[in-house]
């Protein structure tokens, strides 16, 4: 069962499109968006995943109702309120766009995935102090490369609970 992750697409069509075929590639099951799509015209390139999307508004979405509407009504997927947390093929995830919490997300024992964004930087690492409560953290890093130079998204393996860094 995969779950791609993506994050900081700000307004980036071609960069967006391009994680499209990667994650039709790998056959995700579900695609999680954790914040800064920025305008409402981003959906045109999720059109072509073959997964539903769930996403979380970052700092930067401007007219959040126009973005929730214009996902939902073009089949794309939900977008909610930052942080939002969820059950998936038996995994506690919860995603936001607020770096601050992460820690304290990860370390409260309730998920089994922390996804976050707007740090631009990929991240991939466990905490928790036992083997089989730790809990996986994952940064997919920036989809739209306007910082660093690189863009990024990231391949969740929700059964084995690991996940890696995929370059566009």
């Amino acid at each position: 069962m995969k779950a791609g992750i993506i994050a900081d697409t700000h307004d980036n069509l071609d960069a967006i499109s391009k994680a499209v075929e990667i994650f039709n590639k790998e056959e995700i099951e579900i695609l999680i968006h954790a914040g800064d799509f920025v305008a409402p015209f981003t959906e045109k390139p999720f059109r072509t995943l073959n997964a539903p999307l769930v996403g979380i508004f970052g700092n930067n979405d401007g007219d959040k109702l126009l973005l929730k509407e214009k996902y939902h009504e073009k089949g794309v997927g939900d977008i909610y309120e930052d942080p939002y947390d969820f059950e998936y093929v038996a995994k506690r995830i919860i995603v936001t766009h607020k770096p601050k919490i992460v820690d304290a997300l990860a370390t409260s024992g309730a998920y089994d995935v922390v996804i976050y964004g707007h740090t631009h930087k990929a991240v991939i690492e466990k905490k928790g102090n036992k083997k089989e409560a730790e809990t996986l953290v994952i940064n997919p890093g920036e989809c739209c490369g306007y910082l660093t130079g690189e863009r990024t998204v990231a391949i969740l393996d929700l059964e084995q609970k690991e996940a890696e860094i995929a370059e566009l």
